[in-house]
């Protein structure tokens, strides 16, 4: 028995449980992915900064699929540098903050309370990520509880 067989039976378990809690599948993630984009697509705040970059939505959104099926139910079938897509954005706090409000909507119109909770929590910690990461890239070091308050590096 290989050292990696043990971690992926326990993988396997916890992503059994998860989907037996929640009823999680990578169906419910594709209409989360969609209807939450649809509406971040509409956003007078934060749908010109996907605009400005994305030209091909169903690629775009067959990668999110593949990314949030990666994140809840550890599929492995995105591969890819979220962080570095974002790095480059002229975002803020403000920015963050919409685009988890509209998650937060879309998963609980979406999903089951518990698949809801289980996504916005993800999320939560997802877009914390990378305020930090994209403030970071612009030299700032958020403290504890900081945000991020300038959409582009000072000059």
């Amino acid at each position: 028995m290989s050292s990696t067989q043990p971690e992926a039976e326990r993988r396997t378990r916890i992503v059994e449980q998860l989907q037996a809690d929640t009823g999680i599948d990578e169906v419910m993630i594709e209409k989360l992915v969609h209807a939450f984009y649809a509406r971040v697509r509409c956003d007078e705040l934060i749908g010109p900064i996907f605009a400005a970059r994305i030209s091909e939505w169903d690629h775009h959104l067959q990668r999110l699929c593949q990314f949030w099926s990666s994140v809840v139910l550890m599929s492995g079938r995105y591969h890819g540098s979220p962080m570095q897509k974002h790095l480059a954005l002229p975002v803020e706090a403000a920015h963050f903050d919409r685009w988890l409000q509209l998650f937060r909507q879309t998963a609980r119109e979406v999903c089951t309370p518990k698949a809801a909770a289980v996504f916005v929590e993800r999320a939560e910690r997802i877009a914390r990520s990378i305020e930090m990461g994209v403030a970071s890239s612009r030299g700032v070091l958020l403290a504890s509880g900081q945000r991020l308050v300038h959409a582009t590096p000072e000059a």
